[in-house]
């Protein structure tokens, strides 16, 4: 199983790898070399969809830090209806076009005669937006990460997990329209007794949707999530979901987001409110 993980996460970043290099961007400012009027700038300058610097600092890192609140009423280990309330935890480095992110979460499970909480699993991952591929206002951001193994699976076979994606995003005036793919390679082990066996796949999960920009402070999306479970005995999860951004100043900003769940196995109702500081 392991070996086929393996080739498998091999095979996909090699296509990832050749669909990258269908444009070029040699100085690294995320425009495309074909349409970039100002090639070879510095590392430290901030650019213009023309490749041309706007403005140059000796550094251009940024960061921040989202804590939030989600509720569900469906929980995937127990495969029945359960009130889970989730606190997360996120932080974010910038650098020009490249970001990275560390996350993490707690979650309480109420099932009726059912109690649990705990650590969820811990992603680390690393993302580079290439801007303008292809056309003026087009984004293609690749990345990966690894998931860490901090939840306390019952069974001690919680393993390490990766994952790579690609997303494009396509914005024209204050409209754009977007869509991802994530492939997870699950390193799980699978649990076989004489009564029950829990067997473990490897996850293909895609996104579309579109959204507005009302304002400067204000932005809003409506999208379509379709995901496998990490589970061979559980069906995909599809969902319906409103996302909305409001910029309270400068540095403090809030999120919220409402799904609802398209099939038996995906939580009827999620709700997550998150609250940031940008600096």
């Amino acid at each position: 199983m392991a070996e086929n993980v393996l080739k498998k996460a091999i095979w996909l970043l090699m296509v990832v790898g050749v669909g990258a290099m269908a444009f070029t961007d040699m100085d690294l400012d995320g425009v495309d070399d074909k349409v970039d009027q100002c090639p070879n700038t510095p590392f430290t300058d901030i650019v213009d969809e023309k490749g041309c610097p706007i403005e140059t600092v000796a550094a251009v890192s940024h960061y921040d830090l989202i804590v939030g609140l989600a509720y569900s009423q469906y929980d995937y280990r127990l495969d029945d209806d359960t009130d889970t309330l989730t606190t997360s935890v996120q932080a974010d480095y910038y650098r020009g076009n490249l970001s990275v992110q560390l996350a993490t979460s707690f979650y309480k499970t109420d099932g009726g005669d059912y109690d649990e909480s705990g650590m969820n699993d811990t992603s680390l991952a690393a993302y580079y937006a290439f801007k303008n591929v292809w056309k003026p206002g087009l984004t293609l951001q690749v990345g990966g990460g690894l998931i860490f193994p901090t939840y306390d699976a019952a069974y001690d076979n919680n393993n390490l997990d990766a994952f790579v994606s690609m997303h494009l995003d396509y914005k024209r005036g204050a409209a754009n329209v977007f869509g991802g793919y994530t492939f997870t390679a699950v390193g799980d082990d699978d649990v076989v007794t004489d009564t029950f066996a829990i067997r473990y796949q490897n996850t293909n999960a895609f996104n579309l949707g579109a959204g507005y920009t009302f304002s400067p402070k204000i932005y809003a999306s409506v999208s379509y999530f379709h995901g496998d479970s990490i589970y061979e005995s559980v069906d995909a999860t599809e969902s319906l979901s409103l996302y909305g951004f409001y910029s309270v100043d400068a540095h403090w900003f809030v999120t919220g987001s409402y799904a609802y769940g398209l099939n038996d196995s995906t939580s009827d109702n999620y709700l997550a409110l998150r609250l940031g500081y940008y600096f």
